[in-house]
């Protein structure tokens, strides 16, 4: 199956997000990534939704989307068309003595140190999955007590803005 990313303008009203995530539940579709945030235009917010599917699936899911009241507009971003980013904070079991070798670790994947303890560090890194996955796995012989990572962010490149045609026809 296919990894999908689709960019969902809806309004921001109570319920809407539930309403979407049914809609994937109700057609059996794992969410693989869900990220939720006000726009630059008061009264919106954008889903990002990372799914995994077919395309015949897919497009059916979209249609009906399309039918929900308070979704606007819904676009498919591709690695190409977009750029995508996730977001992850590790911490990190590190010693006096392998703190050092676990900043250079993260300084290696332009991650920063955003608390230090006796016994821990915590890292904060964006980056594509890839990235983040090859972050982990050296940061791994140290010992990972914990993560927490983002959903998928995506904005399309160049100047065209996905709230552009919608405000129009507002």
């Amino acid at each position: 199956m296919a990894r999908h990313t689709l960019s969902v303008l809806v309004e921001d009203v109570p319920g809407v997000l539930t309403r979407v995530a049914s809609l994937f539940a109700r057609r059996a579709f794992n969410i693989n990534s869900l990220a939720v945030g006000p726009t630059e235009v008061p009264g919106m917010s954008r889903m990002t939704v990372v799914v995994e599917a077919e395309g015949d699936l897919l497009e059916q899911v979209t249609k009906q989307l399309n039918k929900l009241i308070n979704v606007l507009k819904i676009v498919e971003l591709t690695s190409e068309t977009s750029v995508q980013r996730d977001h992850i904070l590790v911490k990190v079991r590190a010693d006096a003595s392998a703190r050092l070798q676990v900043t250079q670790a993260a300084d290696l994947f332009r991650a920063s140190v955003v608390d230090v303890s006796t016994d821990s560090l915590i890292i904060e890194a964006t980056g594509t999955p890839e990235k983040l996955s090859a972050l982990l796995s050296v940061l791994e012989p140290f010992g990972v007590r914990e993560i927490v990572q983002s959903g998928t962010l995506a904005i399309s490149r160049g100047a065209k803005s996905m709230s552009d045609r919608t405000l129009r026809s507002a």
